[in-house]
């Protein structure tokens, strides 16, 4: 059996609709290279030869075209190697339907020692998510409540499966460990600052660190010890659900190391430092997007006489002309550098932000994100809520860190005058890398206006969904200059993490939870008519939830009034989980 001898995968990921009624998804795969090539099977048909990723220590990263035809009602698709018993399937939704789509992040451990605070098994939430999303995986005795009740008579009863998407917000990976498993970064750790920024990197720590970053995906995302795919009594994992729904995946700072982008701008530019994000860049192109490692053009920075280098301003890269040597080409929107991208599914419109590739203390995207961001959100056209297949009505704007969250200003200051460019030692990097902090109100401001301005030009709703923050939240930014009525100028912000990660269950971590739950009290006052709240938790007695959780977004298909945005967090608890529920209504 093929399956049996995966390396890494299957992998699904979502790479748009093409002409209206064609549901775009690729599977990776990596296999050992004397395994050759396997013919995989798709809704009956063998699929086009797939496209080499990457070859690396005898491992091939393969990966396969598993595009359909979209049909009018949505429809179970079937894939598997070409001879073999095991078998996935995934859904496609109706021509003009929502996704139903469901949102995860912080897939991983910063620090080994945080599983020994988990009071269930690390991956309690991913079973949840896969119990809920199909009902074949489910174990031999499993009880459904009030809230799965409901999907089970319109959803599991007619033989489907939940979710169509599957939104991954960052952390999918814990690069961290890199600093402890490598020698000589661990020597490097133990240097003073001086010294660390003019350490040299060898050919071979080069080479190691490219090693570490191409084989760790497959050692967290199909770990040796889970059990054979097809197995009577499969894993419960990451893995389970990434084969079975197609995901969009942005990276954050641990899918590079903890930190990047917040540190000083002398050590992000340090040889130690580059070495790494170059990387992890590769890495995350090839694992996370699931493009050929040749296709990545390079970063160069702007060169421009009196430009300061404090903020790194790289070149546009020129996606279009990469699109004609891949169509199956992730949507990243044009003229920028990183990977921000931009879908349009139904009338649901998905903006993918990339907070990483330009990130510094001072500055969250560049400039020409910034350009390309606001270009794509003009071309949006708005839905008919009479029609609600047509165009958007809801626009979900993935940030992997939350726009609106508890300011902490009085930790804020110790921390910028205490903590310095300590790898290893998350706690200013994590301050600093909120779009609350002082260093980036500005690039806040200039987001929530940009997503109201274009949810009241566009007559649709905006919502900010987030995770990094290892809690549950719900908060919001609006417009005060406005009458409640005018709901377009509200925008909701959910925020879900963690569904490995553990919540704030240590004592200092606990104190840490009151600090943040009495900070939410408090309103933000960013601009004279731009305010942001956070709101109590639904089903909930504190604004913040300190659990492991992970969140489903639904759309009804409405009628002419538009459709809702149905918003359910599943939290974990030490019995099993509790159900919160909210909603976004359609544009008045």
């Amino acid at each position: 059996m093929i399956c049996k001898h995966l390396v890494l995968g299957p992998v699904l990921s979502f790479r748009g609709i093409q002409d209206g009624n064609r549901w775009r998804v690729t599977a990776l795969v990596g296999l050992k290279s004397e395994d050759g090539v396997p013919a995989v099977i798709v809704d009956g048909d063998e699929t086009t030869a797939p496209l080499l990723l990457h070859e690396h220590r005898g491992v091939r990263y393969l990966r396969y075209d598993l595009s359909v035809a979209m049909q009018d009602q949505e429809r179970s698709v079937e894939y598997g190697f070409a001879g073999d018993v095991a078998t996935w399937r995934f859904m496609v939704p109706g021509i003009g339907y929502a996704p139903r789509m469901t949102y995860v992040s912080c897939n991983g451990f910063s620090d080994p020692s945080g599983m020994r605070k988990l009071v269930r098994p690390a991956d309690a939430v991913w079973e949840d998510l896969i119990a809920c999303h199909d009902r074949d995986r489910r174990r031999s005795g499993y009880q459904l409540d009030k809230e799965q009740l409901w999907h089970e008579q319109r959803i599991h009863d007619q033989g489907k499966q939940r979710f169509h998407l599957l939104l991954m917000g960052g952390d999918q990976i814990y690069f961290d460990s890199i600093w402890e498993d490598i020698p000589e970064l661990k020597r490097w750790v133990s240097l003073s600052r001086s010294d660390q920024l003019r350490f040299k990197v060898t050919k071979t720590l080069k080479k190691k660190v490219q090693n570490y970053y191409w084989e760790l995906y497959s050692e967290r995302w199909l770990p040796k010890a889970r059990k054979d795919w097809g197995a009577s009594n499969p894993s419960y994992d990451a893995a389970e659900a990434m084969s079975s729904i197609p995901t969009i995946m942005m990276w954050d700072d641990h899918d590079i190391f903890d930190g990047w982008g917040s540190y000083t701008a002398e050590m992000q530019q340090s040889e130690i430092f580059q070495l790494l994000f170059r990387c992890a860049r590769q890495a995350f192109w090839v694992f996370q997007m699931q493009h050929s490692l040749q296709h990545l053009p390079e970063l160069s920075l702007i060169a421009r006489e009196g430009l300061s280098n404090k903020d790194p301003q790289f070149q546009p890269l020129d996606w279009q002309a990469l699109r004609e040597a891949d169509e199956l080409l992730i949507p990243i929107l044009g003229d920028q550098p990183g990977f921000t991208s931009g879908f349009n599914v139904g009338p649901v419109s998905i903006v993918v932000a990339d907070l990483r590739t330009e990130r510094s203390r001072n500055q969250i995207m560049g400039e020409s994100t910034w350009s390309a961001l606001q270009h794509w959100m003009n071309d949006l056209e708005a839905g008919e809520p009479a029609h609600p297949g047509t165009n958007c009505q809801h626009l979900v704007f993935l940030s992997s860190v939350p726009v609106a969250h508890p300011k902490l200003t009085l930790i804020e200051g110790l921390l910028d005058t205490f903590g310095q460019d300590h790898v290893q030692d998350s706690s200013a990097d994590d301050l600093k890398d909120h779009w609350a902090h002082d260093d980036h109100e500005g690039e806040r401001k200039r987001l929530i206006e940009i997503l109201t301005k274009t949810a009241e030009r566009k007559r649709l709703r905006a919502t900010i969904v987030s995770g990094d923050v290892h809690v549950s939240a719900w908060g919001t930014a609006y417009r005060s200059d406005q009458s409640p009525s005018a709901n377009w100028a509200h925008i909701h912000q959910l925020t879900s993490s963690a569904v490995v990660h553990p919540s704030l269950v240590g004592v200092a971590e606990r104190l840490f939870f009151h600090v943040l739950n009495k900070a939410a009290r408090n309103r933000q006052d960013i601009d004279v008519h731009l305010r942001v709240e956070m709101m109590l938790f639904p089903n909930h007695n504190h604004y913040i939830m300190p659990a492991r959780n992970w969140l489903a977004l639904e759309l009804d298909m409405g009628d002419e009034s538009g459709s809702h945005l149905w918003a359910t967090w599943r939290c974990e608890n030490e019995t099993g989980f509790s159900n919160h529920l909210q909603s976004v209504q359609p544009v008045k």
